[in-house]
């Protein structure tokens, strides 16, 4: 399994078996119960996140796995160079998640890993978040997925970036209706004015 980083690495059928078997799994979970038997996960949160642990540990538990969640703060991370750390780490268990708030870090983590790593998110991708919104169009439409059309709005993120790419390999159609970034800088600086004067 390759590293999950930004899904570019990823071709239209890979992504297509993804969905396939998300599908599968969420319709005859019980089919799937020991998929992932004396599998481990480790969650490594550098970044705090309620869904993405939850998702994680359970999804990990209802397959057979088990998962490790680390906090950055309360572990050696914070302590010791990164990519010993992560060496360490992925001799113990089959595969990393890791939700940082830079790309860089997960780049180092994944060139020291013996295991492949999955990004949780980081300020510039969300991989795993843009497969669960694709994933959830396909279950509520009868429609084959190059019919359907998203539209975005928000500001321009990690989650809009990782829809750019699945709409470029899946072939759906996609509009972001984002702001521009120094509108909403100037946005701000007239709130706070107003706030400041009274």
């Amino acid at each position: 399994m390759p590293h999950v980083n930004h899904l570019k690495d990823f071709t239209t059928q890979d992504l297509t078996d993804i969905l396939s078997w998300a599908r599968a799994i969420k319709a005859n979970p019980n089919d799937f119960r020991s998929a992932l038997s004396h599998q481990s996960l480790a969650m490594l949160f550098q970044k705090t996140s309620t869904r993405t642990r939850v998702s994680f540990e359970v999804a990990m538990t209802e397959l057979g796995g088990h998962a490790l969640f680390l906090d950055w703060q309360s572990s050696n991370f914070i302590l010791t160079d990164l990519a010993y750390e992560i060496e360490y780490l992925s001799r113990n268990v089959q595969v990393i998640m890791a939700r940082l708030l830079h790309n860089s870090d997960f780049l180092t983590m994944a060139a020291a890993s013996q295991v492949p790593m999955i990004n949780g998110c980081c300020e510039r991708y969300h991989p795993c978040q843009a497969l669960t919104d694709v994933l959830t169009m396909t279950e509520h439409s009868d429609k084959p997925l190059e019919a359907l059309h998203l539209l975005y709005t928000g500001v321009q993120n990690n989650v809009s970036n990782s829809l750019v790419l699945m709409a470029d390999r899946l072939g759906f159609s996609l509009t972001l209706a984002t702001p521009e970034p120094a509108a909403t800088q100037e946005s701000f600086r007239c709130r706070f004015a107003s706030d400041d004067d009274g």
